[in-house]
């Protein structure tokens, strides 16, 4: 065993409660869930799946219509956080580009 671990183990990764998260954080960023998926302006800009042990989740790489994804593949309560603070940059890059 590590030394770094101290003795802790984290809890195991609920996909269905990360999603009650994740749409909550998404809905405070302005984002309206359609389904699935969010849209901004009527344009689908990122869609989450839970699977068996991960959420994953395609974000789109520009604000257009029939955008290019990238996919994530959420394992934990990290991800999740990076997942938001890439949503919030990208929103911001969206803004400043219209």
């Amino acid at each position: 065993m590590s030394e770094d671990s101290f003795g802790l183990v984290p809890p195991p990764f609920q996909p269905e409660a990360a999603l009650i998260g994740l749409r909550r954080s998404l809905r405070d960023l302005g984002l309206a869930e359609r389904g699935a998926g969010f849209e901004l302006r009527g344009k689908r800009v990122l869609e989450l799946a839970a699977e068996e042990s991960v959420v994953r989740a395609r974000i789109a790489r520009r604000l257009m219509l029939t955008p290019e994804w990238d996919t994530l593949i959420l394992k934990g309560a990290a991800d999740t956080r990076k997942l938001v603070d890439e949503v919030k940059k990208r929103l911001a890059r969206w803004e400043r580009e219209d």
